[in-house]
Parts: C-alpha cells; structure tokens; sequence
C-alpha cells in the first residue's frame, strides 16, 4: 500500500451508556466489549455502585470477552452483597455463549429482555 493511501485498522465498535434518571438504573452495552473498552465499562458499572437495583443489557452486545465479563459479574455480585438485586439481560445470542461456557448463565440473574427485567426488579416478574 503507498504512503498516505487508505490504511486498515481494526476498530472496536462500541457503546456504552447509563441511564439513571429512574429505577432500576440502566448500563446499555452495544457492539464488541473487549479489554480495550474495560475503561468505559468500568465508568458506566461505577454508577451502579450506590444503586439498589440495575439492569446490565447486552442485547445488543456481538462479542464480550472475559475482561468484560468480570466486570459485569464483580458489579452484578457487588450490588447483591449489598443487598440489592440486578439483572443481566442477556438473549439468545452469541455474546450468551461466554456465560454457557463459563456456566454464568446459571450463577448469574439473567433475563431474556430489559423489560422481563424491569418486572422482575419491581416484584411483578415470573421470577
């Protein structure tokens, strides 16, 4: 390729947003969590460290490695130790497929959707 032609990089795509204006506060990850984004991630699962209840929603999530995984599973256990509860919201998907591995998916208070979630955080839930 010549000098100052078009280059290729691999991009990490991703974000990460909270939304805590209401309960249970929300950490909404998209695109591909890896350890590059542990610093985002980090910041985002803080806010969850005064709460009572919060949702981790992965739905949109293509990939999570296990930096990523440790960080949602530290802040999940976190908020329960506290006495607190939380969801991960995590369907059918191939960012699932860390958790069957690692058999999370049955440690873990998973969800099929952020609203099965919310109904579960506000007792109304099947479980």
């Amino acid at each position: 390729m010549a000098p100052g032609g078009p280059s290729c990089f691999p991009l990490t795509v991703h974000r990460i947003t909270v939304e805590n204006d209401g309960h249970p506060v929300l950490v909404i990850a998209e695109g591909e969590i890896d350890a590059f984004v542990a610093p985002d991630l980090t910041a985002a699962l803080d806010e969850l460290r005064r709460v009572a209840g919060a949702v981790v929603d992965l739905t949109r999530v293509s990939f999570l490695d296990s930096t990523a995984l440790g960080l949602v599973v530290g802040a999940v256990r976190e908020i329960g130790e506290r006495g607190g509860e939380a969801r991960v919201v995590l369907p059918a998907s191939t960012a699932r497929r860390i958790f069957e591995i690692t058999m999370l998916d049955r440690a873990l208070p998973l969800a099929e959707s952020r609203a099965e979630a919310i109904a579960e955080l506000a007792g109304t839930g099947s479980g």
